[in-house]
């Protein structure tokens, strides 16, 4: 790995600009210095055409883009004329963000040049495999018939889909197995900046206002990953709350600005490109 010189390192997810206020925000996205690095943490949209126009105004900004896919990247949503499915859209996503120089969960993992020396940016794909269980719940057949009896079904059960594998689950273990064999390839004497879309651990899910949609937010799999891995830190969205939790000494940071209703209604994150493993000297 060749460490990077860099900026500052900020991160952000779940821009979601099929909303014409959040790519108003997006717009106004600008580094602090041409230097910055940023942290792209999934869901910046369901259309291709969308997903390139923001991700290719952010290229243009910083000095690097670091991306993971969220779902909604991954839905197969029926006005985008890319009609891909599953492992073939993610595939497509990552030739887009090639193309725009942006870093992938499948390109080698970028280096930063921390305060305290090289850091390993991680971009990770995971997905979930129901075992985030609601209280109450003995086990994913069961966790999932009580979260449609309660009405709480994910918008993935209809557009993400798993092609080739059987269900999202396999493509879970899939992405797990191959993951892990990244990780466990990085120098063991180098910390690292862990970044997935959906949260590592099961902690932040608990206080969500539907308990049963932590069935669409992980896997357990990944309990202990921030520890095994040496993190610095957990950059994570998808849950719409964007906040730092600590688990085993790590922070572990929730990114999003999420729908124009949520941060219209609580205030929009300030600021609202968090920045992570802040310089000596910086705020």
């Amino acid at each position: 790995m060749e460490v990077t010189p860099g900026g500052r390192l900020f991160a952000v997810s779940d821009l979601h600009v099929a909303y014409g206020k959040n790519r108003a925000v997006v717009d106004g996205l600008r580094p602090r210095d041409p230097s910055d690095w940023l942290i792209v943490a999934g869901d910046v949209g369901e259309l291709m055409a969308d997903v390139e126009r923001a991700l290719r105004l952010l290229a243009e900004r910083f000095a690097r883009v670091v991306w993971v896919p969220g779902n909604h990247e991954l839905w197969t949503h029926p006005d985008d004329p890319v009609t891909l499915r599953g492992e073939e859209r993610y595939r497509r996503l990552v030739e887009l963000c090639r193309s725009l120089g942006v870093s992938t969960p499948e390109d080698p993992f970028p280096l930063w040049e921390g305060p305290d020396g090289p850091v390993v940016i991680a971009p990770l794909f995971l997905l979930y495999d129901y075992s985030f269980l609601p209280p109450g719940a003995f086990g994913s057949a069961d966790a999932l018939a009580r979260a449609e009896q309660a009405g709480v079904v994910a918008t993935d059960e209809f557009l993400l889909h798993s092609d080739p594998y059987p269900d999202r689950p396999a493509w879970c273990r899939a992405r797990l197995d191959y993951t892990r064999g990244r990780l466990d390839a990085c120098p063991t004497d180098l910390p690292t900046v862990l970044v997935n879309h959906f949260p590592l651990v099961r902690e932040p899910t608990r206080i969500l206002r539907h308990p049963e949609f932590a069935l669409w937010c992980g896997t357990t799999a990944t309990h202990d990953w921030h520890v095994r891995y040496r993190a610095a830190t957990v950059v994570y969205g998808h849950l719409h709350i964007p906040r730092t939790t600590w688990h085993d000494g790590v922070p572990h940071r929730e990114v999003s600005l999420g729908y124009p209703r949520e941060w219209e209604a609580r205030g929009m994150p300030d600021p609202l490109l968090r920045e992570i493993l802040p310089r000596r000297g910086s705020r």
